[in-house]
């Protein structure tokens, strides 16, 4: 599998994502483990999920996400794309 390059401040997003989920989760005082439990993920999975890190498959982050009761929060990704509604805009011109 070839290994996606993510460009140094683009991996600051991910590691903020990483720590809201940990904040999420801390906040409903669940451990790591019941949390891995939880999503069916390995507790070093949930570790990486937690430090943002981009290797991790986007499924593991929405059943993490799921286990907390954010998993609407996935349906927030790409929803507002500004951009591509103005670039669909000027085809139609």
């Amino acid at each position: 599998m070839k290994k996606q390059i993510i460009l140094p401040k683009h991996i600051a997003v991910l590691e903020q994502m990483g720590e809201n989920i940990k904040l999420a989760r801390k906040r409903r005082k669940l451990t790591a483990i019941q949390v891995a439990e939880r999503a069916g993920i390995a507790r070093s999975t949930l570790y990486l999920v937690e430090k943002g890190d981009s290797s991790v498959a986007m499924g593991a982050y929405f059943n993490v996400l799921r286990v907390l009761g954010l998993q609407n929060d996935f349906l927030k990704l790409a929803a507002d794309d500004e951009m591509g509604r103005k670039l669909q805009d000027l085809d139609l011109l």
